[in-house]
This record gives structure tokens, sequence and C-alpha cells, in this order.
């Protein structure tokens, strides 16, 4: 048994929207650790308490929900007319694997209070009261995200009114942006990979389901509630509890990722948790949040439910938000028509812990839509900072 001291890691412990996670700056890391490979995802494992066999987390600064069990690395930028590099990966909890296959969009609107506190950002840009736009080379997927930070005396401003469904407390507002955000991985290098905006899914176990599939924020599968079975405006216990549910829901999953071209084997799977996102779909309903808050129907425009790393989330993630939106600005997918047809430069849309509104900018470009931005708010702010301790490996 080794008796060698822990490593002592400079790391910060923050909240980004309902997302929470251990950030570092890249240079701060291991030399080994700062490229990718066994030794960086050995870390950022050891650092959550990954795998957990109790999924607990005990042992690590994870909280064993996919939404607790994140990791960013953040660098200076790599490209041209950016400030940081931002580098997401989400721990499995009881495996030890590390997904980069995607992005947190929660986790973003930490980066930029962050890199500004990190020295990021040149003095002359922070103001002693205003905004600081920090531009943001996501590098999981290649993609600019612009994080627009309230700065007052000089400082981040993390303290504010701006009250976010999913998040006990008030912080400040941060308004995020995301410019092109289709992400063009998989068969057919467009939004929509199948090249149509509903598909018929043929999920083995499950049967032929209507499905809008599409690669906006993050690649989404999107089914009706209804037809597996689900009203729409389930909480975490109605479908988490559920094995037989949640192996549907997986089957779906996989299904999905198939047809989208993510993987080429049903097996591939099991390397590519993150993504795709599963999310269902239904026509506003009234129901009531996990913290017992009435949500009407007239207030929102639809309900979401969506899994992320095979259990329902418990309000919804920021990257699936931008999926959200986008597919329903654009008519005819199944998430328009659950909020009526239409258009929609915006929706309201419900989920487990409230209500969310997002929006986006489509347009349709030689017959394919194409989504130039999306926009939401979000809040952030810094639960610890220090040092992690790792023991050596």
């Amino acid at each position: 048994m080794s008796s060698l001291p822990q490593l002592r890691i400079p790391a910060t412990y923050m909240r980004g929207g309902t997302s929470k996670g251990v950030f570092f700056r890249r240079d701060d890391l291991p030399e080994a650790a700062r490229v990718a490979g066994a030794a960086r995802d050995a870390l950022l494992l050891r650092v959550i308490g990954s795998p957990d066999p109790y999924g607990k987390h005990t042992d690590g600064m994870g909280g064993a929900t996919s939404s607790t069990s994140k990791t960013v690395i953040i660098a200076a930028a790599s490209v041209p007319d950016h400030d940081v590099d931002y580098l997401y990966g989400q721990v499995s909890i009881d495996t030890a694997f590390v997904d980069w296959s995607g992005n947190c969009g929660n986790l973003t609107t930490a980066v930029g209070p962050f890199a500004i506190a990190n020295g990021f950002i040149p003095a002359e840009r922070i103001p002693q009261d205003g905004t600081v736009t920090v531009r943001v080379w996501q590098a999981n997927i290649g993609k600019t995200i612009l994080v627009h930070v309230p700065v007052r005396g000089g400082q981040v401003q993390e303290t504010g009114d701006f009250e976010l469904d999913g998040v006990t407390f008030p912080a400040a507002e941060i308004v995020l942006e995301f410019i092109d955000p289709s992400d063009d991985e998989g068969d057919g290098g467009s939004m929509f990979p199948t090249g149509n905006l509903v598909d018929d899914l043929d999920v083995p176990g499950v049967g032929t389901l209507k499905a809008t599939m599409i690669t906006a924020g993050i690649p989404t599968v999107f089914v009706n509630a209804t037809d597996i079975g689900f009203a729409g405006t389930e909480l975490q216990p109605a479908i988490n509890e559920d094995k037989a549910a949640l192996a549907k829901l997986e089957a779906i999953r996989v299904a999905g990722a198939l047809r989208m071209g993510l993987i080429r084997t049903a097996e591939e799977a099991a390397t590519r948790q993150h993504t795709p996102k599963v999310a269902l779909v239904a026509p506003a309903q009234d129901y009531t949040s996990s913290s017992g808050k009435r949500i009407d129907a007239g207030s929102i425009d639809l309900n979401v439910r969506a899994m992320s790393m095979g259990k329902l989330h418990h309000a919804m993630m920021g990257t699936a938000s931008v999926a959200i939106a986008t597919a329903a600005a654009v008519p005819g997918t199944l998430v328009n028509l659950a909020a009526g047809g239409g258009t929609h430069d915006a929706v309201n849309f419900g989920h487990p812990s409230g209500t969310l509104a997002v929006g986006a900018s489509v347009a349709r470009i030689d017959g394919q839509w194409t989504v130039t931005r999306a926009v939401m708010s979000r809040s952030a702010r810094v639960l610890m900072e220090g040092w992690v301790r790792v023991p050596p490996a």
C-alpha cells in the first residue's frame, strides 16, 4: 500500500446554472494530465471519486448525479479572437470513464467568471461597473460561446436577485450566447443529420417511434412523451425508480445515436454516455414542480423532460435547452408541434424543477435549416476555492 503524500492541485468548485463542477487551470494540472489520455482521465476520476460502486462519491468531490460529477479545464485561447479554451469532462459515477463528447451548457456560465477571476482577461477590459463579454472557445465541440458577466467594483458580481428554477438561491444574472451552435458531427453534416425534421425511428424492444433528431447545442433525440407511456409532466422518481423505463429510454438513445451516425455499433454507446440526449416532449400541461411550485399550462409553451447519463435530469441541461429552442423554431419538428406549431423565436418550457425561457434564431439556406445563435440566462458562483488533494496513482 502506498504511503506517498497526496497531490495538491489548485482548483475552484463552482456552480454554473443547475450544475456544479471542479474547475482547473490547465497549467496547474500535473504535466501528464495537461493533454488528453489515460493520465488525465485517471486524475479527474479520482478527483470526483469515481468509479464508486456505492453511488455516493463519498471519497471525492462529485455529488453522485450527472449534474454534479463534472470537471472543467480552462486554458489560454488556442483560437484567435477568443479569451479562453473551455474543455469539459463528464465523469461517470459507477464506471472508470470520462466522456469528452459534448459540452455542458450550464457550466459554461461559470467559465466567464472563472476566466475573469483567474487572470485570463486583460485588466483594461474589466470595468469598475458594467459587463465583461468573455469569448469562450468550447474545445469539445469547436464552437464559440459568449458569456456576458456582470462586474461590480471591478470584481465579478455573484449575488443578485435573478432566480433560476432548479437553483435554491438567487444570484446575479449571466447571459449566454451560443454562436452557430449546430454540431455537424455524424452523418449528413447538417443540423438534422438524417435530413428529416421527423423520422420513424426503429427501436429494438420498443417499436417504431416518431423522432426529431437534431445536433444544435448537443445531439438530441426528441420523442413524444405519450408515445412511450408518459405524460411529459413526470418528476425524477417516476422515471429514475423505474428500471423498465430507464431501459426503454436507453434503447431509444442507442437507436438514435446509430441513426444520427454518432456511433457505428450499439456497443459503442457505452463509450459515449454523455451524448446524444433523449428528451420527451408534450403540449403544455399544469403540473407541480419538484419544489412544490405550481406550473400553469398557460405560462409555458410546452413540457420537456430530458435524460442525462441514464437518468432523468432534475431540471434541464443548458445544451439541451439550445436544442429545444432550435427545434421549436423550425416548423414541423416534434418540439415545434408540441409547442403548438407556427413560428417561435423563443420558448418557455416546463421541466421538473420549473420553467426556462430560451431563444434561438434559425434560417433556411439552400434548403437546409441552420441556427445562428441561441440565448439564455443563467447564474454562477464560486462555492469553494483552494486545492483538491488526490492520492498519487
